[in-house]
């Protein structure tokens, strides 16, 4: 999401927006036309564009959505998909965001509207590990690798990120989060190598660019633990519709 923020921001940057189109029923109405984007951050898997007229666009990817970058022509291009959420152009370079989950418009004094209920932003320069280390011990009981993908204990963490920490710690994903013996430690492994992805996007998790081999667990069932060759197994967390996908190695994440 990092990657997705600096992309928009650059492309953005060009000049004051010479169309803007938000497909959303709650801010359908809305005038963006004329407006200087100044940046878009993120925080965890949300984003916010900020504008110089006080406001702030908030949007979300979810699992599908993506932010498509091309060059303005000079009739304006038609993005007659039903999928096409935002429509974003300065007078170089239109961002289109296609299938995505959230669309609001809010006073950027006020952004905490959208995105108060969120845990400390791994991906952030300044990342508040402490906080997001509190969270995680103040879950009791319930499993680390469900914690872990809940955005309000710290956002930004996917389920990718989640298996490669886990297995990065030697800890089982039906851990009581009571129980992971060094929070602090966990949260900055995943903050690190989310970091890293994100700066560089041919970095893996393992380290090793070459395809199939940039996860230690994650997508990998059946095939041999790259610590111990036993092989690693698929399983879900939480409770459906809401449960995730988790890969783990029995004998390196023993209970």
């Amino acid at each position: 999401m990092l990657r997705t923020a600096r992309r928009l921001t650059q492309a953005l940057a060009d000049g004051p927006l010479v169309r803007a189109e938000l497909r959303w029923p709650s801010v359908a109405g809305a005038n963006l036309v004329g407006a200087q984007a100044l940046e878009t951050v993120s925080h965890g898997k949300h984003l916010l564009t900020r504008f110089d007229d006080g406001r702030t666009l908030h949007t979300h990817l979810r699992m599908e959505g993506t932010y498509q970058i091309r060059r303005t022509l000079p009739q304006p291009q038609r993005w007659p998909q039903h999928t096409v959420r935002v429509v974003l152009a300065t007078s170089r370079w239109t961002c289109v965001g296609i299938s995505l989950g959230m669309v609001d418009l809010v006073a950027t004094t006020q952004e905490s509207s959208v995105i108060g209920h969120l845990g400390p932003d791994l991906m952030a320069d300044d990342v508040d590990v402490a906080t997001a280390a509190a969270n995680l011990r103040a879950q009791g009981d319930r499993a680390i690798g469900e914690v872990l993908l809940d955005q309000r204990v710290a956002a930004g963490i996917g389920t990718i990120y989640t298996a490669e920490t886990l297995w990065l710690h030697r800890i089982n994903p039906w851990l009581p989060a009571s129980e992971v013996p060094d929070p602090e430690n966990v949260m900055s492994t995943a903050a690190q190598i989310m970091r890293c992805s994100a700066d560089a996007p041919s970095i893996t998790a393992t380290g090793d660019p070459r395809p199939g081999r940039g996860t230690h667990t994650y997508g990998r069932a059946n095939q041999p633990c790259r610590r111990c060759g036993t092989p690693i197994r698929e399983g879900r967390l939480g409770q459906p519709p809401s449960d995730r996908v988790t890969y783990w190695c029995p004998r390196c994440q023993a209970r």
